[in-house]
């Protein structure tokens, strides 16, 4: 089973298109993009289980420099 979930970033001002670059190159990302509107940054990753992809958003994501708050949300197939 794979769990996904898109994570919405903000950042610092003018950091967007650098904090998008950062984080596509993280494992477990699968996309990565600068866009306009509340949110600077979407992205959608992919892990084996809930503990991993905590992990990954805590320990991977929201560790790269300019980020200031980030928003995730997984993906719910019913």
């Amino acid at each position: 089973m794979v769990v996904q979930a898109y994570i919405l970033i903000q950042t610092d001002v003018g950091k967007a298109a650098e904090v998008a670059t950062a984080i596509a190159q993280v494992k477990g990302v699968t996309l990565a993009e600068d866009v306009t509107g509340p949110y600077d940054v979407i992205v959608r990753a992919e892990a084996r289980n809930v503990d991993e992809l905590g992990k990954l958003v805590v320990a991977k994501v929201q560790t790269i420099d300019g980020i200031t708050r980030t928003l995730t949300c997984p993906v719910v197939h019913i």
